[in-house]
């Protein structure tokens, strides 16, 4: 768990993330090959199949800009590439889980991750899930791309979007063959069709992420996106907004 609260980046935090970052890229960098046959299936044995908990979360999404723009053809091209996508999704794994969220899958160029109220934090849900995502931009700009930078291939860019409401977290699938986890419900698909929308290294918020930040935030870092959303919610008669939240961490000092 982050130290020092949600307003800024502690320097304790970011000397452990730091470290952290620098062992994973060692690890990486140790290995004589990260390509082999076979697949990793992951364990999913939490619900029964089709069977699910309706829960209040931020759902999130991350996901890598111009992924399918990188060269990945060559063994070596696609080497390289394996090992950018594995410093960068550790850290963003550990990220979440830092500020008391569940990762719900990796895509290979994004994830999905939850955060639910929890009583060991004093802030609500929502300014948590942004504090992450603010940590996850200030690793990747600080840490992360300045070791790409001394690798034959461009710096990691990507965007963030969430939104807040009711959803099922269900075990969807066949038993004995394939099934996972997923999340059912308006504020999944939303957060999920908002990448449409998110520009490159973007925090886009859905509506009712706005209820749950300080005013300071509000106020300092927080613009209109879009109307013209295209979501409409039953129980009301106009557009479902958009928000761009601005603000970053600085750097701590080391």
């Amino acid at each position: 768990m982050p130290r020092g609260g949600l307003n800024s980046l502690s320097s304790n935090y970011w000397k452990a993330q730091k470290e952290r970052i620098l062992s994973s890229r060692d690890r990486i960098r140790a290995k004589d090959t990260v390509i082999a046959n076979g697949r990793i299936i992951p364990e999913t044995d939490d619900l029964v199949i089709g069977l699910g908990r309706r829960l209040q979360a931020v759902v999130l999404f991350l996901d890598l800009c111009k992924f399918s723009h990188r060269r990945a053809e060559t063994e070596l091209e696609q080497d390289l590439l394996l090992r950018i996508l594995n410093l960068f999704f550790t850290e963003m794994v550990h990220v979440v889980e830092d500020y008391g969220g569940v990762v719900e899958k990796n895509t290979g160029d994004g994830l999905m991750a939850y955060f639910v109220a929890d009583p060991l934090w004093d802030c609500d849900v929502r300014q948590r899930a942004v504090a992450a995502a603010l940590t996850m931009f200030s690793s990747a700009n600080f840490i992360i791309n300045p070791i790409l930078e001394l690798t034959p291939t461009d710096p990691v860019k990507f965007r963030v979007c969430m939104d807040y409401g009711w959803v099922s977290i269900a075990r969807m699938g066949a038993a004995h063959r394939f099934n996972n986890i997923v999340a059912v419900g308006t504020t999944a698909n939303i957060a999920s069709k908002m990448l449409n929308f998110a520009g490159e290294n973007s925090i886009l918020l859905g509506d009712a992420m706005l209820g749950g930040l300080p005013p300071d935030w509000l106020k300092r870092f927080v613009q209109l996106k879009t109307e013209e959303s295209g979501w409409i919610y039953r129980e009301s008669n106009v557009p479902y907004r958009f928000w761009e939240y601005r603000g970053r961490w600085t750097q701590p000092q080391s």
